[in-house]
C-alpha cells in the first residue's frame, strides 16, 4: 500500500491518498513496457530519409574511358556508387516505422506504468484540479508548493480542461493530458505524474474492470 501525498490547486498539501500498485496491475513487467514504448517511439519517427541511386544523380552516362589499354581499372559511368558524387548502392528510401502490438498488452503496460509511477512515488494526487479561465501563474504557482519547480510533470485530469491546457503550455517541461489519452511513454516520461482525485479513482475503475475480464 502506497500513501500519496494530496495537495490542493495552490499547491499547499491537505492529506494523502492510500492506494495499492497492485490496484492498477499485480506485477510490472518491464520487458513489456520497453516493448510498448518502442513501439510508441517508432510510430513517432517520421521517417521521411531518402538517397539517391545511381538513377536519380545528375551526371552523364557516357563510359569514362575505353576498357582496355590505359593501365587504369576498367570504369563505367561517373553515377556510380563508387564515384564521389555517384548514387548510392542500396539507396535509402521513405517508409513508415510503425506498428501496433495486441490492444489489450497496450493497455495492460499503460496500467504497468501506473503502478510503477507509484511504487517509485512519483505521483502527486490534486484536489480540485480546475480553474475558470487560463491563469499560468498559480499553475506554476501550485507546481511550485508541490516542489515540481524545474522538473518536468504531466498534469493528468479526468476531462477536457482547456483552461488548464492553456495555463500549463507555456511552463517548460509540463504537458497536460486527459486521463483517457494516457499511454505508458506518456506516463514514464516526466519526472511526476500529477493527476486529479477524479482522474486516478477513474483509473482504478478501469483496471478494476479490467482485471474482471
Amino acid at each position: 500500500m502506497a500513501s500519496l501525498p494530496v495537495y490542493d490547486k495552490t499547491g499547499k498539501k491537505v492529506g494523502n491518498y492510500d492506494v495499492d500498485p497492485a490496484d492498477f496491475a499485480p506485477t510490472v513487467n518491464k520487458q513489456l513496457l520497453h516493448d510498448v514504448v518502442v513501439m510508441y517511439q517508432a510510430s513517432a519517427r517520421q521517417g521521411t530519409h531518402k538517397t539517391k541511386s545511381r538513377s536519380e544523380v545528375a551526371g552523364s552516362t557516357k563510359k569514362l574511358y575505353r576498357q582496355k589499354g590505359t593501365g587504369n581499372a576498367r570504369a563505367g559511368s561517373r553515377r556510380a556508387n563508387i564515384r564521389r558524387g555517384g548514387g548510392q548502392a542500396f539507396a535509402i528510401r521513405p517508409r513508415d516505422y510503425s506498428y501496433r502490438l495486441p490492444r489489450k498488452a497496450v493497455r495492460l503496460a499503460t496500467r504497468m506504468a501506473m503502478a510503477g509511477k507509484i511504487q517509485d512515488e512519483q505521483v502527486v494526487v490534486v484536489e480540485g484540479l480546475s480553474f475558470d479561465e487560463p491563469k499560468t501563474k498559480e499553475v506554476a504557482g501550485m507546481l511550485d508548493g508541490m516542489g515540481l519547480a524545474g522538473k518536468s510533470a504531466l498534469i493528468a485530469t479526468a476531462g477536457y480542461e482547456p483552461a488548464i491546457y492553456k495555463s500549463a503550455r507555456n511552463i517548460q517541461g509540463v504537458k497536460v493530458s486527459n486521463v483517457e489519452d494516457l499511454n505508458a511513454l506518456e506516463i514514464l516520461r516526466p519526472d511526476r505524474l500529477v493527476i486529479s482525485r477524479e482522474a486516478i479513482d477513474q483509473m482504478k475503475e478501469k483496471a478494476a474492470a479490467a482485471a474482471k475480464k
